[in-house]
This record gives structure tokens, C-alpha cells and sequence, in this order.
């Protein structure tokens, strides 16, 4: 049997031991929030030097983006295995998966949701390493939505372009010049997947922080409900 060499045990040790700053800087998080969040404080709850914890997150900025980076990738994964599992051209049933697969996390992890999707942590800037894992939900829907014009085409349908709710000439070129989502899904119904978006987490930031009380008590129907609706507007 071979003995491990000492640099993978001291990288094993190095990577365990990163995975349990990160989880009591999450701890902290549940208890404190984000602006709370302190590396001195972390280090003491698990014994270590201060001097010690900069060897590993040398400054809060860096742990802040660890922690965002892993809740990014956390529900994106998730959601991309639970739309993954739907049959393609069921797009209402795809909508509603992504809905309740990122409801379902947000209720899990609502300190991770609030870190996120919430407010602002304030004095911090997100840098670069963030921007692909934020794109892994949205990812999600704007393959749907993909989908969905793939199947007007196939159909010979052009429903998107409804003369009713004609797009704004500026708001139109915005989104057909977007280097992040224009050019391959056209801008009507781009922008009814915007709108979508933005009240599916809407609804969801509602529940989580508290302003259904007293208003809604079956928030799983209501939420149900609501999503079924969005994607009648993103279907039809």
C-alpha cells in the first residue's frame, strides 16, 4: 500500500480546513449577516491565529466571494439537474422546476440566498471570479426561453412580436445588444423572460423575508400559481 506523499496530506488538510472556515463564516452569517462578517471572529470560534486564517483567505473580501461563488454554483447546480430531468418541450413544467428548485434552496439556505440575491453587502465589489457561476440560473431560463422560440419557429409561430406590446425602440436595441443575453433570443420575448424573472424572485424574496404574513397562508399554492401564470405569458 502506498504511503501518501506529505504534499497530499498537507493539501488535504489544506482544502478541509478551508471547507470549515467557509462553513463557520456561514454560521456567521446566519447569525450576524453579511456586514458582520469578520475574519478575526471566524478564526476565533475555530481556535486559529488570526495570523493564521489570512494564510488562507488573506483578506474578507476573498472569503465574501468564496462563499458567494460556492451559493451561485450550489443552486445553479441544482437547478440545472432538476431542469435536466424534464421533458424538453414541456416549457411550462421546466419553468415551474426552476421556481421550486430555487424557492426550495432559498428555504434551505436563506442566508446564502440573502447573500446573493438581498441587498447589496456594502462596501464590497464583486470581482470577476463571480460572474460565471451568477450565470448558471439564468443560464437555465435563457436556454428556455431558447427553447420555447425554437419551437414558434418549428411551428411557424410569431407570437413574440404581438403588435400590442410593441417594445420601446431604445429598450429594444438594449436587448439585442446585450453582450450577455442578446442577439439569440429575440427581444419581445426576452423581455417578457426579464419580467418573469424578476417575479419569480420577487415571490421568493417575499416569502423568505417575511412580507406574505398576514397577506397569503398557502404560499406553496400561491407560488405555484403564480409561476403557472408567468409561463403562460412566456409560452404563449
Amino acid at each position: 500500500m502506498n504511503k501518501p506523499s506529505a504534499g497530499g496530506v498537507r493539501a488535504r488538510v489544506r482544502a478541509e480546513l478551508t471547507e470549515e472556515i467557509k462553513n463557520t463564516a456561514r454560521s456567521h452569517l446566519a447569525s450576524g449577516g453579511s456586514a458582520a462578517l469578520s475574519l478575526r471572529a471566524v478564526a476565533r470560534e475555530l481556535g486559529m491565529a488570526s495570523s493564521a486564517i489570512y494564510r488562507y483567505y488573506p483578506s474578507r473580501e476573498i472569503l465574501l466571494t468564496a462563499l458567494i461563488v460556492d451559493a451561485y454554483n450550489t443552486v445553479g447546480a441544482r437547478v440545472e439537474e432538476a431542469d435536466a430531468h424534464c421533458e424538453r418541450d414541456n416549457f411550462e413544467e421546466r419553468w415551474l422546476t426552476i421556481g421550486r428548485t430555487v424557492r426550495a434552496w432559498a428555504h434551505e439556505s436563506p442566508h446564502e440566498y440573502a447573500l446573493i440575491f438581498g441587498s447589496p453587502v456594502p462596501g464590497y465589489a464583486a470581482p470577476d471570479d463571480t460572474i460565471t457561476p451568477a450565470t448558471r440560473v439564468p443560464g437555465a431560463m435563457l436556454q428556455l426561453l431558447a427553447d420555447v422560440e425554437a419551437a414558434r419557429e418549428g411551428n411557424g409561430s410569431t407570437g413574440h412580436d404581438s403588435p400590442t406590446t410593441p417594445l420601446p425602440d431604445g429598450l429594444r436595441d438594449e436587448l439585442e445588444s446585450n453582450e450577455y443575453i442578446g442577439g439569440t433570443i429575440p427581444p419581445q420575448l426576452l423581455a417578457v423572460g426579464l419580467a418573469a424573472w424578476a417575479e419569480m424572485f420577487g415571490l421568493i424574496s417575499f416569502e423568505l423575508f417575511g412580507h406574505f404574513h398576514n397577506v397569503i397562508s398557502d404560499l406553496d399554492e400561491f407560488f405555484d400559481h403564480t409561476m403557472r401564470s408567468t409561463a403562460t405569458r412566456l409560452i404563449l
